[in-house]
């Protein structure tokens, strides 16, 4: 009887889809309407970029599928010479609008996400370091954090990637100008997580569980990364969702400007830019449509962000 009532339990165990659907924090998901729609909106708009190779009628990066006869064609309106229909127009160029933004996208995504990286590990780095050791130490890292916080981000990243770029080769500027991209607006961006993790950090070890910790010899790296650091990734993941949408737009404002992606490899800024200099000519589709983008993939992800922190905050329920 023992064995039996053993197997019956363990076969009713829930299986982790299930423990996810009775989850509080699927509960407050569903229930939750601007969440679902933003949530929507983001994904779909991520998959069409991650599958733009399989999803865009035409690679509008691949001179040799360019035809300039196809310019400055109408969406969804047949090219007066050709015939041919694009859903979303062309550029001055010939290319496909639909297929630049999925391309673009791919670029925009890949910066804001690697930049938010980049600024996450950086900052909770030092986050739990001036938290845990303190003194001279925290001193200087918060000083810094202060001294940056005073001019605005997005000059930050433009001096950062003016000087990287300045010390780069010239038959590398290109290549690297992605990754120099994504340095700028990570070394621009890392003071929020520093300072929302040392002050979690500073709360944190005062606690018993850190003082067993000390009193079993446990190290002080071992005791920032085993012990605290999970304790202070909450609010850490929200921050890291809101700074999404914000290196997002950090990076199609330096691309706008001229300073950002290269014209090799276009992102939304890119091409937003690309479409300005059309706008008042008549050809307003080549703005309009990547700027709707850039702004439906930003506001999804910062209004899901915002949601995010609602939902790991009870105090905010």
């Amino acid at each position: 009887m023992t064995d039996a009532t053993q197997t019956q339990t363990q076969s009713k165990a829930p299986t982790h889809l299930q423990r996810w659907a009775d989850s509080d924090f699927y509960y407050q998901f569903k229930r939750s309407p601007v969440a679902i729609v933003s949530f929507t909106v983001a994904m779909l708009l991520i998959l069409g970029a991650v599958f733009a190779p399989l999803i865009a009628p035409y690679n509008p990066f691949d001179p040799a599928s360019l035809n300039l006869m196809n310019g400055f064609s109408k969406p969804m309106e047949p090219n007066a010479f050709t015939g041919d229909t694009f859903w979303l127009g062309t550029d001055d160029q010939g290319r496909d609008v639909f297929s630049t933004i999925l391309y673009g996208m791919r670029i925009s995504l890949f910066v804001g996400v690697a930049a938010v990286l980049f600024a996450m590990v950086l900052g909770i780095t030092l986050g739990l370091v001036a938290g845990y050791v303190g003194g001279w130490t925290e001193t200087i890292i918060m000083r810094i954090a202060d001294v940056q916080l005073t001019f605005p981000s997005i000059l930050v990243a433009m001096l950062i990637f003016g000087i990287a770029k300045g010390v780069t080769p010239v038959e590398y500027r290109d290549q690297m100008a992605i990754w120099v991209l994504i340095i700028a607006i990570g070394l621009s961006d890392w003071v929020q997580f520093a300072r929302v993790v040392r002050g979690a950090t500073l709360v944190e070890k005062s606690k018993e569980y850190v003082q067993a910790a000390r009193l079993i010899g446990r190290s002080g790296p071992a005791i920032m990364v085993q012990h605290i650091l999970p304790n202070v990734l909450s609010p850490v993941l929200v921050i890291a969702t809101i700074s999404l949408a914000l290196a997002i737009i950090a990076e199609a404002t330096l691309s706008f400007l001229g300073v950002g992606a290269p014209p090799t490899q276009p992102s939304l800024g890119t091409l937003i830019r690309i479409g300005q200099g059309f706008l008042f000519s008549g050809e307003w589709w080549i703005l309009f449509f990547p700027a709707c983008t850039l702004l439906a993939l930003a506001l999804s992800v910062n209004l899901l962000g915002d949601w995010l922190r609602d939902a790991l905050n009870p105090r905010l329920r």
